[in-house]
Order: structure tokens, then C-alpha cells, then sequence
């Protein structure tokens, strides 16, 4: 297993990977298949690395094949470029309890951190998936609130539970 930053050649790989997610895991995420399925090539290497420097994605490879992925949206507003968003998190079955999840979440973490100005990263899960709620507490994010009926899924509303992390900096000297 490889864990690497993703570039505009990943594109293809990626945009699979995540119509695969929206299929499989559809009440994790808040976009369609249908939806997402309609976007062009150059919308998926945007979100893969965008020129802008607003968002960055991270992938897990078995030799050459993309099999997990997380990605970071950063703010460009001055009062919210502090925080950036944690999305599209998403491993195929098949690779589970490899490590992987864990891994992409702490090199997403850490990309994080190497931004002086991301002092925290956000994320939502959908009400009542305890694996990922247990995934995002293992690396140090804590549930602060659930949104209410947030999506509207095939079998009912759904609440987001709301996660942060802080990002601790070193202390430096006087």
C-alpha cells in the first residue's frame, strides 16, 4: 500500500473510485452518483488539486490501482481560512481494516498541518456510521453536535454528526 498525494493524471482513477462511493455508500456523502456522474474530467482534477491551492486529495494504491481516498477543502475567506474541511473520504470494501483509512486521514492531517494557517480541520458523518465516527476518533477528532435531518437519504432523513481537530503547534521560540 502506497499513500500519496493525488495529481491531475489520478483524475480518471479518482473519479471511478468516488462514483463507486456515491453508488456504494451513498447516505455517507451528500452528492449523488447522478449528480457527480455529470461532472467533467477537469472538475475531478480540480477537486484532486486545485491551481488555486483551495483543495488538495490524497490516495491509497495497490501497485498502480487507486483503492481509497480522502481530500482537504481550504477557505479563501479571511475569517475562515483557519479551518479546512475534511470530504470524500472512501475506501473499497475490499481493502478495509487494511490500515488505509487511517492512513489517509493522518496524511490529509498532516498536509494540514504544514499549512501555518490551518489551526483546525472539520468534518461531517452521517448519523449512525459508527465505523467512521470510531475511524476519526482514533486520529483525534471529537464530536461536538448533530445536525438534524441534514440529508435527505432513499430510507428517511439523516442527521451529520459534527467532528473537529485541533492542530497543535510546536512552541516556538521567544
Amino acid at each position: 500500500m502506497r499513500i500519496t498525494r493525488l495529481v491531475a493524471s489520478d483524475a480518471s482513477q479518482y473519479r471511478e473510485l468516488m462514483l463507486e462511493a456515491y453508488t456504494q455508500a451513498a447516505d455517507a456523502f451528500t452528492s449523488t452518483a447522478d449528480e457527480r456522474a455529470r461532472e467533467p474530467l477537469s472538475w475531478w482534477e480540480k477537486r484532486i488539486a486545485s491551481t488555486d491551492g483551495l483543495s488538495e486529495s490524497f490516495g491509497a494504491f495497490d501497485d498502480a490501482a487507486l483503492f481509497g481516498t480522502v481530500a482537504l477543502e481550504y477557505s479563501a475567506k479571511p475569517k475562515t481560512k483557519h479551518s479546512a474541511l475534511v470530504i470524500g473520504m472512501y475506501v473499497r470494501p475490499a481493502h478495509r481494516r487494511s490500515g488505509a483509512a487511517v492512513a489517509l486521514v493522518q496524511a490529509a492531517v498532516t498536509a494540514a498541518r504544514a499549512r501555518p494557517e490551518i489551526q483546525s480541520l472539520r468534518l461531517t458523518v452521517t448519523e449512525g456510521n459508527d465505523p467512521a465516527i470510531r475511524l476519526y476518533k482514533s486520529v483525534g477528532f471529537v464530536a461536538w453536535g448533530t445536525e438534524p435531518g441534514a440529508i435527505c437519504t432513499e430510507t428517511g432523513f439523516k442527521g451529520k454528526v459534527h467532528m473537529s481537530m485541533i492542530l497543535p503547534r510546536a512552541a516556538t521560540a521567544a
